[in-house]
């Protein structure tokens, strides 16, 4: 058995289809300034090639999985019209006289690269998306062929380094048995493909397989099986039976309020970077949205975005929630995220450094620029403001100047804004965790991001795999601080909300609900298992099971508590 990660639900038993690699090797090739014309030309006949041809697939997609999974390949588009991505392949043309393929090339690469260092997962997932529609037009521009596909009368389970959504459109769902990649992750658009598909789908996979072999991949459990025997297939068919049982019944609770079985209410809302994600998010029922990252909007161009841009996306979500709460987190840059156009001081440590809101209480202008635009969106709806990294209160009244003097200025212009908005903390720094008591009386809410606070908590880089396996969001020291911060807001009568991946494992809950916090906010794919779990739990009996958790020593022990 071979561990990797999980991104699509379902078991699937077949004969492996290897899809070979299929890479760019494009000479540097310096043209005549005499040929430039014929360059541009050719450029321009690529990108309408390609925006045909993502058309197509766009109406083929919605044919099978419906609208709202065919707008995936709006993003496409919108990467062939960016200004940002065409005036930077012109100017190496121009400047530097290359081929209109090598300039692709090297602005596909800058772009992939960048989200690739990323630590944020949905970010680093948009890299695939670029390449995507470099490879379509690079096709165009070069007059290469498509690499060999799968056989189209036989089912398959596809194996690849990684799977771009223009190739998985391609492919035949009824012989597609499920996929296992090397790369991927759990918010690429393949993956959210593959899960409205139905169609199992495993990434993290790096040993070598042949055309041929029998596989069996358990997209629940991340595991891939390389040339089973006889019994194990048997025992994998009928896990299949139940798991297509389960899913039919997930399906049946969407509509469901999110009620324990004594009847303790929970918020099960979403975490989102686009639109997009909103829309799927309320497909699986989401309570509302618990933390929208912004950073996206100011990814992948090439200067800030303006108030009233800020305000259109921040509005059309508001409205699309229809008065459901909308919680926006200030812009969370530094560290992993860094932008081309806002230079950063290079950094030992960066994670410890400049970066959340210590950029932002330096740059006034661009963070009072930002929480204009979310106050002028709390007027269609139930928005709050949230701030990221806070450690010191002397942090939080900075950030409530800013605040303050946002609404004196669209006072002044006499523009509608939302006077009174609940303000709340990011409790993902060990310091704040601590004064949980002091910075209580200050905000109307926390929300706790679990990633980083068990990160900073254990001192581990959960992206070095050296010592990854440290990463233990089952450590005593976070049950207890977690009992600390919980307890510090509910002293001080304000709610407490979970936005980080623990709000979305399931065998948490009994944490949460004996802690007696009922807001999690978690990615769409995790809100109908919790869901269910939820509607099968007492909020009791998890009081008195995270007794029994607090008094563990281990790990492990805390482990065999919550039964998992």
């Amino acid at each position: 058995m071979v561990k990797g990660s999980a991104a699509a639900s379902g078991i699937a038993v077949g004969k492996a289809f290897v899809l070979p690699d299929w890479e760019w090797d494009v000479p540097e090739n310096v043209i005549d300034v005499s040929d430039l014309a014929f360059e541009f030309e050719k450029l321009h006949e690529g990108i309408r090639l390609s925006k045909t041809e993502i058309e197509a697939i766009k109406n083929d997609i919605a044919d099978v999985l419906g609208v709202k999974e065919s707008n995936i390949f709006d993003a496409h588009l919108a990467i062939l019209e960016d200004p940002v991505f065409m005036n930077e392949v012109a100017a190496i043309m121009q400047r530097q006289y290359k081929a209109a393929e090598v300039a692709v090339k090297e602005v596909v690469d800058k772009f992939v690269n960048m989200f690739d260092l990323l630590d944020d997962e949905y970010m680093k997932e948009r890299a695939l998306d670029i390449k995507d529609v470099g490879t379509r037009l690079m096709k165009h521009l070069l007059g290469t062929m498509e690499p060999s596909q799968p056989p189209a009368d036989q089912p398959y389970i596809l194996v690849a380094k990684e799977l771009t959504p223009s190739q998985f459109a391609h492919l035949d769902p009824a012989q597609l048995l499920g996929i296992v990649t090397t790369l991927g992750g759990t918010t690429s658009h393949t993956a959210i493909m593959a899960r409205a598909m139905g169609i199992p789908f495993v990434f993290g996979f790096d040993t070598t397989v042949q055309t041929g072999e029998l596989l069996i991949i358990d997209g629940d459990e991340g595991d891939v099986l390389i040339q089973p025997d006889e019994p194990t297939v048997e025992h994998y068919l009928e896990k299949k039976r139940t798991w297509l049982e389960r899913r039919q019944k997930l399906q049946q609770i969407i509509g469901l309020p999110p009620i324990t079985q004594d009847g303790r209410a929970v918020r099960l809302g979403a975490n989102i970077s686009t639109f997009k994600d909103l829309e799927l998010a309320l497909s699986y029922g989401a309570s509302g949205v618990g933390l929208f990252r912004t950073e996206f909007l100011y990814m992948d161009r090439s200067s800030l975005p303006k108030e009233d841009e800020q305000f259109e996306v921040y509005r059309q979500v508001t409205e699309k929630l229809g008065g459901k709460s909308l919680i926006i987190r200030t812009l969370d840059i530094g560290g992993d995220k860094l932008l081309d156009y806002l230079p950063l001081p290079e950094e030992d440590n960066p994670a410890l450094g400049y970066r959340a809101i210590r950029i932002l209480l330096d740059r006034r202008d661009l963070f009072k620029t930002q929480l204009k635009a979310i106050l002028r969106a709390g007027v269609y709806g139930d928005v709050k403001i949230l701030y990221p990294m806070i450690s010191s209160v002397e942090e939080l009244r900075r950030a409530g100047e800013v605040l303050e003097q946002a609404k004196r200025e669209l006072r002044e212009l006499g523009a509608e804004f939302r006077e009174q908005v609940d303000v709340g903390i990011m409790i993902e720094v060990p310091a704040a965790a601590v004064i949980a008591d002091l910075l209580a009386q200050e905000v109307q809410f926390f929300s706790i991001g679990t990633n980083d606070l068990v990160q900073y908590v254990l001192t581990v880089d959960r992206m070095n795999e050296h010592i990854a396996h440290l990463y233990n969001p089952y450590h005593p020291a976070i049950i207890r601080m977690l009992k600390h911060t919980v307890e510090a807001a509910q002293r001080h009568g304000i709610p407490v909300g979970v936005c980080g991946e623990l709000a979305g494992d399931v065998n948490a809950l009994p944490i949460w609900l004996g802690l007696g916090v009922h807001d999690l906010s978690m990615s769409a794919h995790s809100i109908l298992p919790v869901k269910n779990r939820l509607l099968e739990s007492s909020e009791a009996v998890c009081r008195d099971q995270f007794e029994r958790v607090l008094a563990c020593r281990t790990s492990e022990e805390i482990r065999a508590v919550l039964g998992f």
